[in-house]
C-alpha cells in the first residue's frame, strides 16, 4: 500500500502523459507552452504577492497582533473558542505560512490531543488564506473589484471555527 501512496503522483503524471500521446497531443510541446504561460503569471502576480507578504509580516512584527489578541479574547471565551487560538484565526486569512507558524507554536505549547490542538488542527484544516487567495487569483486574472467574495468567504471561515470548536468538543 505504502508503494502505491509514494508512487500516485508518477503514476498521473504517466498516465496524463500517455493518455495525451494516444489522443495526438504533442505533450512536450504543451508542457513547454504552459510552463512559459507560468513564468508570466508569476511575473504578473510577484507585486500582489510581495505587498500582501509585506504586509504579514509588518502585522506581526508591529505587535498588531498581539493587540487583537488581547482585544478579542474576552468576546472568543464568550463562544468557547480557547482564547489561545485567536492569533491563528487573525493570521490565518492573511498567511498560509504564518499561521503553519503559529499552528506549530500553538501544538509544541498545548499539545495536540488537547481541545486546543484538536481545534486549532480543524481550524487548519477547515480555513482559507482569504487574503492570499484573492491577492494571487483576482490579481492573476485583473480583477480589481472582489464584490462579494471576500464577505462569503469571511463567513465560510467563521462557520468552520464555530464547527471546529463544536467538532473538537464532541471528540474530546
Amino acid at each position: 500500500m505504502n508503494y502505491i501512496l509514494l508512487a500516485i503522483i508518477p503514476i498521473i503524471i504517466g498516465g496524463v502523459t500517455l493518455y495525451g500521446m494516444i489522443k495526438g497531443v504533442k505533450v512536450y510541446e504543451c508542457f513547454v507552452e504552459g510552463a512559459k504561460d507560468g513564468i508570466s503569471i508569476c511575473i504578473r502576480i510577484f507585486p500582489y504577492l510581495l505587498a500582501m507578504l509585506i504586509a504579514v509580516g509588518v502585522f506581526r512584527a508591529s505587535g498588531a497582533l498581539g493587540a487583537f489578541t488581547n482585544l478579542f479574547s474576552p468576546l472568543v471565551r464568550l463562544i468557547g473558542l480557547p482564547g489561545e487560538l485567536v492569533p491563528l484565526i487573525f493570521i490565518k486569512p492573511l498567511s498560509g505560512s504564518g499561521a503553519m507558524g503559529v499552528f506549530s507554536d500553538i501544538l509544541k505549547q498545548y499539545g495536540p490531543d488537547g481541545i486546543i490542538g484538536i481545534t486549532a488542527s480543524i481550524i487548519m484544516g477547515t480555513t482559507e488564506t482569504i487574503f492570499y487567495t484573492l491577492t494571487v487569483y483576482y490579481g492573476a486574472v485583473g480583477i480589481k473589484k472582489i464584490r462579494h467574495t471576500l464577505w462569503a468567504a469571511m463567513l465560510a471561515d467563521l462557520a468552520a471555527i464555530i464547527m471546529a470548536v463544536s467538532l473538537a468538543k464532541m471528540l474530546k
